[in-house]
């Protein structure tokens, strides 16, 4: 079934452009349908969201590129995760337009402030695939232990599952990269990690040591 679904999603993706492509595959999430989503935000997510990230979000979808902005229910989460180890030094690596820094702010103390070496209580990191790996190394310099690191996108809408001969072109780089940075973490002995279908997917790390 697998295969047929992911075959039959490329299919439907000839003749898009680049961003409608996108848009197409990262709209649903990674639910079974769009209106299980919805139903999701609408009850759980937005009645709590505070007015300026709501405003943010509006602002966001007016952006080309808004398929890049963090998904709301995974901010949700990351606030959540903030309160439960009471972070005040937090670092971001990937901000696009904001969001996941604004919930971050909104969210810890307000005597919260930089780190420095392994200092940082919290981490989120949205950026360039290709560069995760390197990003992991330098966090667990920079977080202490017991502290907190989320990655973004680390189900790349799905992609991670399907054959390679039926992932549309426009996710294959990033499937690739994931795979391997999925790899690597599951292996690093100096983490726990828990891969939550929030979003794009994203894998929450606890430092040990």
């Amino acid at each position: 079934m697998a295969r047929q679904v992911s075959c039959e999603t490329r299919n439907n993706l000839r003749g898009m452009d680049n961003e409608k492509k996108r848009s197409a595959i990262f709209s649903k999430g990674l639910l079974q349908s769009g209106e299980l989503y919805q139903y999701l935000l609408e009850t759980n997510v937005y009645p709590r969201e505070p007015e300026l990230l709501k405003e943010l979000r509006d602002m966001t979808a007016t952006h080309p590129r808004a398929i890049m902005a963090t998904a709301p229910d995974a901010g949700q989460l990351i606030a959540m995760l903030l309160k439960l180890i009471n972070a005040k030094r937090t670092i971001e690596v990937g901000v696009f337009t904001g969001y996941s820094l604004l919930r971050t702010a909104l969210t810890i103390p307000e005597d919260g402030k930089p780190g420095n070496e392994n200092g940082f209580d919290f981490a989120f990191i949205d950026a360039d695939k290709i560069n995760y790996w390197k990003y992991h190394e330098r966090l667990m310099k920079l977080v202490k232990v017991g502290g907190i690191v989320v990655y973004d996108n680390t189900l790349w809408a799905g992609s991670v599952a399907m054959p390679e001969e039926c992932t549309p072109e426009i996710l294959r780089e990033g499937r690739q990269r994931t795979l391997e940075f999925n790899k690597l973490l599951a292996a690093d002995p100096r983490v726990e990690i828990s891969l939550a279908p929030l979003g794009d997917g994203i894998t929450i790390c606890r430092r040990m040591h």
